[in-house]
């Protein structure tokens, strides 16, 4: 494929004439257009319609196993420089396994680190990301150092220092995703250098007229996505591009296998153990587990130092045919509770519950719920962004109490909840907080009762009625009504220059459905922001505008 590359025209700043210089074993759509002197590293991805032009500042560097996604834009002034990686000068660095999404802006100087996620419609410019940092959707980042390892939620501005450093650090789930991005384009490089090379692509044309004569009816998009020779116990180019990625990353090496009749039950069974570091010998290892479990689903996955797995692909299925998904193992989807009290009176050190607590374990035992717990830090805490702990599976009331101690200890000093789940309905009847950041459960002063019904669903009450002492009652009924009405919460400020002009920066969301949660939230950005107009924002989900602009506080 003819890569669009392009000198560097002669300007009253250069006369360099520099040509991009694109590693080999890259990919660059021939829609892209490369002018000047821009370095593509190795293992390199560039989606179709991105401009990279390094023709005003000079020089660019994209280091390896970055990828560049549809329409993003590299562009640098002509003055400011940025030191790389390698301590030498650029206008733009952007570092390894870096992932620059759909439509994002990087405008010299700017300096993007290691495993860097920058998301759609973001701005950098005139800023330092530092490495591992997760930066979402439709956000600006000028003027600033961004330190390693912080999180930018979707649409943040951050032009002062102040903001950057105070910023949340990433959280694992937060890494897992951006590892996930790069693997999945390492993927897709891998896949499009095979589709030009009729070697590689012409096996696979042959076995997808094989199958399409031997049925009578159209190929699954799913057979068609991705296929392996798995008769002949080779994997595909993806997958041993993969494995490659995920042992250059240090992750450890699983694969699990099941037949169809557990495959609906989630039932699977570890394959021998991968302990070696070696590419050759880990494919070995795979076409070993494929060649023993043939007619059987067969997965690969990665796990990382905290035993999470990254990357889970299934590599075979009982056609012999590889599925093309692969996704991590996130947790369960948090659907809305009906019930949101907290326990009380709970002792984390000495291991023992309230009675309340063991009561509502008892009970949902006994309604055959499922119990799980979660948790998140205090500065997570307004916006949600709750964590789950290691699943519990036992039915046994001192197994629950014993897990439920467990992740009290592991996460000492920050929030723990129970939850009950009905695994027919898929949804939740019960969130409790257990802990609080001081160690203790402060308590509701409500009398709080969990019941069930012959229809096998739950409910909980909790008759306490919610106050604050920093919000006014107008606020706390308006931010009732919103949860109730199942609107998006948001909280803007604004500084007392800034306010004449309207121009707002959000604070953060508010994603618990729990009103006390979301009244502790509001009030943590309160606090954040003396000296500033704060107001709380409601929109409708679903006609996509706002219900509600209300200031909550004034300079």
């Amino acid at each position: 494929m003819v890569v669009r590359s392009t000198a560097a025209p002669p300007t009253p700043w250069s006369r360099s004439l520099a040509e991009p210089n694109i590693d080999k074993t890259a990919f660059v759509h021939s829609s892209c257009n490369l002018i000047g002197d821009v370095n593509i590293g190795a293992n390199v991805i560039i989606a179709p319609g991105t401009s990279i032009r390094a023709d005003e500042g000079t020089p660019f560097c994209v280091s390896e196993n970055t990828n560049i996604q549809d329409g993003v834009v590299i562009h640098g002034l002509e003055q400011g420089r940025v030191i790389g990686d390698d301590g030498q000068k650029y206008s733009v660095w952007i570092g390894k396994s870096a992932s620059i999404t759909h439509m994002a802006l990087i405008h010299g100087p700017a300096y993007v680190g290691d495993s860097c996620f920058i998301g759609f419609r973001s701005t950098v410019f005139n800023a330092r990301v530092g490495a591992g940092c997760i930066i979402m959707m439709h956000a600006l980042i000028q003027d600033v150092e961004i330190p390693p390892g912080k999180y930018v939620a979707s649409g943040s501005i951050i032009t002062t220092q102040q903001q950057a450093d105070r910023l949340p650090d990433v959280q694992v789930q937060d890494q897992e995703f951006a590892h996930h991005v790069v693997g999945i384009n390492q993927a897709l490089r891998a896949g499009y250098h095979c589709a030009a090379d009729s070697k590689c692509i012409a096996p696979i044309r042959d076995e997808l007229n094989l199958a399409a004569d031997k049925s009578y009816t159209s190929i699954e998009i799913e057979e068609l996505e991705r296929s392996s020779d798995v008769a002949s116990y080779s994997l595909g180019a993806e997958t041993v591009d993969q494995l490659r990625y995920l042992l250059e990353q240090g992750f450890k090496i699983g694969t699990e296998h099941v037949d169809q009749r557990r495959f609906r039950t989630g039932s699977w069974q570890s394959c021998q153990a991968i302990e070696t570091r070696s590419l050759g010998e880990a494919v070995s290892a795979i076409e070993s587990c494929l060649r023993d479990h043939s007619g059987e689903y067969v997965r690969l996955f990665g796990i990382d130092n905290n035993r999470r797995r990254v990357l889970e692909t299934i590599v075979q299925r009982p056609d012999g045919v590889v599925a093309g998904t692969s996704s991590f193992k996130a947790p369960a989807a948090a659907s809305v509770g009906s019930y949101n009290g907290n326990g009380n009176g709970n002792a984390v050190g000495s291991g023992k519950f309230s009675a309340e607590t063991l009561e509502q374990i008892r009970q949902l035992l006994a309604s055959g719920y499922k119990i799980g717990t979660e948790y998140v830090d205090e500065r997570r805490f307004r916006t949600g962004s709750w964590n789950s702990c290691e699943p519990i599976q036992s039915t046994s009331t001192q197994a629950v109490i014993s897990a439920l101690e467990e992740c009290i200890e592991s996460h000492k000093g920050d929030y723990v909840r129970l939850i009950g789940i009905d695994t027919k309905a898929k949804r939740r009847v019960l969130e409790a907080i257990i802990q609080r950041p001081n160690g203790l459960v402060a308590s509701a002063g409500s009398t709080k009762s969990f019941t069930s019904t012959n229809s096998a669903t739950a409910t909980a009450t909790a008759t306490a009625t919610v106050t604050s002492t920093r919000l006014s009652a107008e606020t706390v009924d308006q931010l009732r009504q919103l949860l109730s009405s199942g609107a998006k919460i948001a909280v803007e400020h604004v500084d007392q220059r800034r306010f004449r002009t309207g121009t707002w920066t959000v604070a953060g969301q508010i994603q618990t459905t729990s009103e006390r949660e979301a009244i502790a939230a509001l009030e943590g950005y309160v606090s954040e922001y003396p000296g500033e107009y704060v107001r709380l924002v409601g929109t409708d989900p679903k006609a996509k505008r706002r219900v509600l602009e209300a200031m909550i506080q004034r300079p």
